[in-house]
Parts: structure tokens; C-alpha cells; sequence
């Protein structure tokens, strides 16, 4: 039984089938990651391609960012030196906050118990958002929740295309936002920490901490606030038109006339 060949003096260089072996990928994989710039160019001979130390190192970091939760992009850019080694841990909090198994739109459909051409109207008003990983685009298990909550709006006589408007009117809004959120954080953590005299293990633990912080917070005062500004807004509307019987049933509510307005 022969042994796996190992690029050793001996054999300094190997084949794409070999280094596929040392690696334990595809030659598939390996052509992948060459096309998105993640390897190297092997030297060639003739119309033979020669892998070395290199190479087998490099795939191994990459099999172990990928383990972490880091996206191809976001390796690539780190084995190239583009980002400060502080930034890799905040990269694997990022995508923790945002992991799960992803379904496809049809699988979406099947476990929220609707039909899939809804889900793509509803998709291309971004009521719901997909993600990218690798290339891969899908949608989180949760994003069933979001079509749920959906149909009781529709249930309660909301028209689909008004909803769908309001939806798209609400991610333009949102997204909005948090790039600015992003930006704030980028300024006045990220920043200031990389150009501190810390070292690499301290300043990516400050900077996960203040992730950490950040994500939970931020949604919890923008939920807040929205929930507030909405109760607001409607109390206003049936204070100028609403029948005395639809006042008192408002004001039986949770929360009811405690929103922004004074």
C-alpha cells in the first residue's frame, strides 16, 4: 500500500492529485480556490502544474478559517495580509452571530408552509434577505419565522402588494442604518484599537467584546424605538378619527399611550 506522498526534500514538489491527498480535498476544491485567488500559482512544466510546502500550508489555514466560521473572502484577504490579524476573531463573531444551517428558497417555502412564488415576491421587496457564504446564497431557518409574522399581517386584511411596498421601504431604511452602525463601530472601536500599541491577542478581545455589545443592543433600541414611534403614531390616528368604543379598546393594550410623544 503506498504511502501519501508528503512534500518532503525528497519530493519537494507534488501533482494536483497528490497535493489533493496531503490536503484532503478535491482537485476540484483546490482549482476553486486558485480561481479565487486563495492559492498561489503552482510552477509549471510544460503542461505540468508543480505544488509545494506552500501550497499545502496554505490549505491548511484555509480548512482551519473555514472551521471558524470565516467566509472564503474574508480569508483570502487575511492570508494576503489586507487584514490585521485582530480582525480574524471579530470575523468568527460576526459569522457566529449570523451562522446556522442555510435553506434555499424552495426549502424556505416548504418548512413556513407556503408557496414558493410568494416567498420570491415577497424576496424581491426585501422583506426577507438572503445570505452569502462562499458564493452560496440562502436564507436562515429563522427567516420562516419573518414569513409567519407575514401572513398573520395578511391574515388581518393588510392588501400583499402595500405590505410588500412597506417592506422594501423598511430594508432601504434599516440597511441604511446599519451601515451607519457599521461605520460608528468601524470609527470609534476598530480604528482607535488597531493603531493601538496592544497586542494582537488584546485588541481582537476588546474588539469581539464590543461586537458583543454592539449587535444586542443596537437591535434592542431600534426595536424599541420602532415599537414606540409605531404605538405613538397610531394613538395620534385614532385620537383624530377613531370611534369612542376603538379608544377604549386601544387603550386596554400593553404599552398603549407610554410611546415618544409628549
Amino acid at each position: 500500500m503506498s504511502e501519501t506522498p508528503t512534500p518532503d526534500r525528497a519530493r519537494p514538489e507534488l501533482r494536483v492529485e497528490e497535493l489533493a491527498r496531503c490536503a484532503d480535498c478535491s482537485v476540484d476544491t483546490i482549482r476553486f480556490y486558485q480561481k479565487r485567488r486563495l492559492l498561489p500559482a503552482p510552477r509549471r512544466d510544460g503542461r505540468i502544474a508543480w505544488y509545494g510546502t506552500t501550497h499545502v500550508e496554505r490549505l491548511a489555514q484555509i480548512k482551519d478559517l473555514q472551521a471558524r466560521g470565516l467566509s472564503l473572502a474574508l480569508i483570502r484577504r487575511l492570508l494576503d495580509g489586507e487584514l490585521d490579524a485582530a480582525d480574524a476573531p471579530l470575523a468568527v463573531a460576526v459569522a457566529d452571530a449570523s451562522g446556522g444551517e442555510l435553506l434555499t428558497l424552495p426549502e424556505l417555502a416548504i418548512r413556513a408552509g407556503v408557496p414558493v412564488e410568494l416567498l420570491e415576491a415577497v424576496t424581491q421587496q426585501g422583506l426577507l434577505v438572503s445570505r452569502n457564504r462562499d458564493g452560496i446564497e440562502g436564507y436562515a431557518a429563522g427567516d420562516a419565522e419573518i414569513v409567519s409574522a407575514g401572513l398573520e399581517l395578511l391574515g388581518a386584511g393588510l392588501p400583499l402588494a402595500d405590505l410588500l411596498e412597506l417592506a422594501r421601504r423598511h430594508h432601504d431604511a434599516t440597511r441604511e442604518i446599519a451601515e451607519d452602525a457599521v461605520a460608528m463601530f468601524d470609527e470609534h472601536v476598530r480604528a482607535p484599537l488597531r493603531d493601538s500599541a496592544l497586542a494582537d491577542d488584546e485588541r481582537a478581545a476588546r474588539l469581539v467584546a464590543a461586537f458583543r455589545t454592539l449587535l444586542p443592543n443596537v437591535t434592542t433600541l431600534v426595536a424599541h424605538h420602532f415599537r414606540d414611534v409605531l404605538l405613538d403614531v397610531a394613538q395620534e390616528h385614532l385620537e383624530s378619527i377613531g370611534e369612542p368604543a376603538e379608544l377604549i379598546a386601544a387603550a386596554a393594550e400593553p404599552g398603549w399611550g407610554r410611546g415618544t410623544r409628549t
